[in-house]
């Protein structure tokens, strides 16, 4: 047995008395080889008794793909919603005898490209693909897609009274911003409020207190702010603190993509929770050409708290 402990196809050989290119040609079942069939069978019974399991890669290329999927994930991106989606991906694979693999943040294509060399994957995908490639939603994601979750967050804010919404805004630019932007100002179309205004809110702390206050100032006609994500509500509550502004009351705020610490936060924060985890395994299913059946998306709802 090798040192790192895995069955070789040299110690099949040594077992059956054979050759490691006898082996390898019995388990590849290549048929350009004319082996006996007392041979084959001998083979066989050592691998079987030693427990050789065939390294993925050999697997792979026998197989034209491994048994792995990879998913992307962008940065910024790595929310509730990832995570959700993540465990359906990956318990629904399983379910078919696959693997995933998680890639998080930017990647130079030299070295994806490394990657998917070495492990052939049966299917490369990213998260938010379909909204990243520019896809305009129809009805059904006004439904229970992306742009019904979004449309959640304003809608909310109009049914507490508030025309008058900004969008507060990360201030990298990541992948989602636009099209999250373009769904929000759809909803409050809609709605038949006003467009959204929209600003950064810039970490650190300092900087973040003079972004919201310069805004407000321009834009005193502002109730309510919808933020990108929890993280941005969070900067947001705390530079309304700082300025002496009293949440709900002179400022609501809603988060967006629930986080735990939104709940530990004073005032505790609103915000939408989107469970992704269907989303997962129908991609899981897509992937592989399995049916999805009866699988379809949860729509997303409010956790309603202090802030909004």
């Amino acid at each position: 047995m090798s040192r790192s402990g895995r069955v070789t196809l040299s110690d099949v050989a040594k077992a059956s008395g054979v050759s490691r290119a006898t082996v390898s040609f019995v388990l590849n079942d290549d048929p350009r080889q004319t082996i006996s069939a007392a041979t084959r069978e001998r083979v066989m019974e050592a691998a079987q008794d030693l427990g050789y399991v065939p390294h993925g890669i050999a697997r792979a290329l026998r197989e034209g793909s491994s048994r792995i999927v990879v998913l992307n994930v962008d940065r910024g991106m790595e929310g509730n919603f990832s995570r959700s989606y993540v465990r359906g991906l990956d318990e629904e694979l399983a379910e078919h005898d696959h693997i995933l693999l998680v890639r998080h943040g930017h990647a130079i294509p030299e070295a994806t490209q490394k990657v998917l060399d070495t492990i052939v994957p049966r299917a490369v995908l990213r998260l938010g693909e379909v909204y990243l490639a520019g896809h305009a939603p129809d009805e059904r994601d006004w439904e229970n897609g992306f742009a019904a979750n979004a449309a959640l967050q304003i809608g909310y804010l109009a049914e507490q009274g508030h025309a008058r919404i900004a969008m507060a805004l990360p201030d990298h630019e990541f992948p989602l911003t636009a099209a999250r932007l373009g769904f929000a100002q759809e909803a409050a179309r809609r709605l038949g409020i006003p467009p959204l205004e929209r600003f950064v809110v810039p970490g650190p702390r300092e900087v973040g207190v003079v972004a919201v206050e310069s805004f407000l100032a321009a834009h005193p006609e502002v109730t309510a702010l919808a933020a990108f994500d929890d993280d941005i509500a969070l900067r947001s509550l705390t530079a309304l603190r700082d300025l002496g502004r009293r949440v709900p009351e002179d400022m609501a705020v809603i988060g967006f993509d629930e986080i735990e610490h939104g709940s530990l936060f004073t005032p505790a924060l609103t915000t939408v929770h989107i469970d992704a985890e269907v989303l997962g395994r129908i991609a899981a299913r897509n992937a592989l050409g399995i049916d999805t059946g009866a699988l379809a998306p949860v729509p997303g709802w409010i956790v309603v708290r202090a802030s909004a």
